[in-house]
């Protein structure tokens, strides 16, 4: 893996007893409190999302409640990383589009989102570009310095600057990689599966986001 991309947490289970520390007691009190259930996966229960308001890629203001009654496909990386967030966008919409292929219906409860952790380059002019060119239905989203913080807070993420960002605009950001996927309630089903550089196999291929998606989205 290339450096700068990934150096706080490799993948999704290097972070699993950080999300298990977040597990409620009660399974279902997590999420944004919305209505309706979710379906019952690893992360169920886990205090991980909560209501935000950012702005998309054409500076709109996003809510995280405006996407109640779907499910959420949430990717946090930037658009200035170079390597492993665009592999991992790109397979995990593979995945989506081939589920979308089989299965246009169920597909469409599903909103992909993509939130920057880089907010001061990440503006909606850089992100509109980015999210478009992995599919039409992927939202960007970003915000100022301390609505990012708030957010990485809520949904267990962890980010930072590699070296003397003061020193030049071309600095790394090193952060978690932990997709989620959330049920119509916004509360958290699973973690979406991406490449482990730790096995030897690619369990994040875009046909295993596709029976990812297959298992989970009623």
């Amino acid at each position: 893996m290339a450096s700068g991309a990934m150096n706080i947490a490799r993948s999704p289970l290097a972070l699993l007893p950080i999300i298990a520390a977040l597990t409620a007691c009660q399974p279902g009190n997590g999420g944004g409190g919305e209505s309706g259930g979710s379906a019952a996966g690893e992360l169920a229960g886990a205090r991980i999302g909560g209501d935000f308001t950012l702005v998309d890629q054409d500076g709109k203001p996003a809510r995280w409640s405006d996407y109640a009654g779907k499910y959420r496909l949430v990717y946090f990386g930037y658009t200035y990383c170079p390597d492993v967030c665009p592999v991992d966008l790109q397979k995990i919409m593979a995945g989506y589009r081939a589920f979308e292929k089989a299965t246009p219906d169920k597909a469409a409860k599903i909103q992909p989102i993509f939130i920057s952790v880089d907010p001061e380059r990440d503006t909606p002019a850089v992100i509109k570009p980015y999210v478009a060119a992995f599919h039409p239905k992927l939202i960007g989203l970003t915000g100022t310095d301390a609505q990012i913080e708030k957010v990485k807070q809520d949904f267990a993420v962890v980010s930072a600057k590699e070296g003397d960002e003061k020193a030049t605009k071309d600095y790394l950001v090193s952060h978690s990689r932990i997709p989620y996927l959330f049920g119509p309630d916004g509360k958290p089903i699973a973690l979406v599966p991406v490449d482990d550089p730790g096995t030897p196999q690619d369990d994040g291929v875009p046909q295993a986001v596709e029976a990812f998606l297959a298992k989970w989205v009623k």
